[in-house]
């Protein structure tokens, strides 16, 4: 699997991404064409793959963020495998990730690239498509049939080694993202910008301060689910604002305003002029005694 970026329209239209597929033993190609080399974008010639194949037990392709990464060293010393999105989605199917360390590694899937460059280009200029919608009806009705019946080949072993491809609702659990989050003490579950309040109460109920899975579908389409069971939530319009306590007038004095004689409304100089002279020799506060002083 791989994304190739050219001028696919030439100048009528905008530069766009083939997501391919070969197959390694029939040199059989899928494609659809997008805007971009995005997750979604792979999922969904996966998934077009397995509906037409079935499952395949690998997928080479090359260290592009969106198929896999390299661990960082704390990874490493853990032993820890960093999974993307999509990768998470193969995880589930049972389809193990090959990653390529050069473009010759995976020369199947470039030279189609080549050939797809040239032979496309020129089919999709003589029916004067421009869009990605227009050209992918062409790949699909037109276009990968007769390349197919034209250059793919027998394998070299026979049958076939695809698994059954899943129920349909199986598939949707499949090709979603899951995003781990925490619920504040408020209940609120921030998500890309957006705020959820969960419901407290039902069946499964999900305690503040807990992770949740945050469940998100190409359609837009989510769920938060916890221990793997969703629960009820409702989308704020805004950023939750912290309560504020009411605070309480209080006056340590009394609640009677003091008078302009009374102490807290005087200057020291003021207070110091009213004290009555000290005698001489007198004490102006307790005799305190300690230890060692006669």
């Amino acid at each position: 699997m791989d994304g190739s970026f050219h001028q696919w329209f030439e100048k009528r239209g905008p530069k766009g991404c083939l997501m391919g597929m070969v197959d390694d033993a029939t040199g059989t190609p899928l494609g659809r064409m997008g805007k971009q080399e995005t997750i979604w974008a792979a999922a969904g010639v996966l998934r077009i793959w397995i509906e037409k194949y079935g499952v395949p037990l690998a997928l080479y392709t090359d260290w592009k963020a969106v198929y896999a990464k390299e661990p960082s060293e704390q990874q490493k010393l853990r032993g820890e495998v960093p999974r993307t999105q999509f990768g998470q989605m193969c995880e589930r199917l049972g389809i193990r990730i090959i990653t390529a360390n050069s473009p010759e590694a995976k020369g199947r899937v470039e030279r189609n690239h080549g050939t797809h460059q040239d032979r496309l280009v020129k089919k999709l200029r003589r029916k004067k498509i421009q869009a990605y919608e227009a050209a992918n009806e062409f790949l699909e009705k037109e276009y990968l049939p007769e390349h197919n019946r034209r250059f793919s080949c027998a394998a070299a072993a026979a049958g076939d080694d695809h698994r059954a491809k899943p129920s349909r609702v199986e598939m949707d659990e499949v090709f979603r993202l899951e995003n781990e989050r925490v619920i504040g003490n408020d209940w609120v579950v921030r998500y890309e910008n957006r705020y959820f309040q969960v419901k407290r109460g039902g069946r499964q109920y999900a305690p503040a301060k807990s992770k949740v899975v945050v469940c998100e579908w190409e359609d837009g389409r989510l769920e938060i689910r916890y221990r793997g069971q969703k629960v009820a939530w409702e989308e704020l319009a805004g950023k939750p604002q912290p309560p504020t306590a009411e605070k309480k007038k209080t006056r340590p004095y009394g609640g009677t305003p003091p008078t302009t004689s009374h102490p807290w409304k005087q200057s020291y100089r003021e207070m110091t002029a009213r004290r009555p002279p000290v005698a001489a020799g007198a004490r102006t506060g307790p005799v305190v005694k300690r230890r060692g002083h006669f």
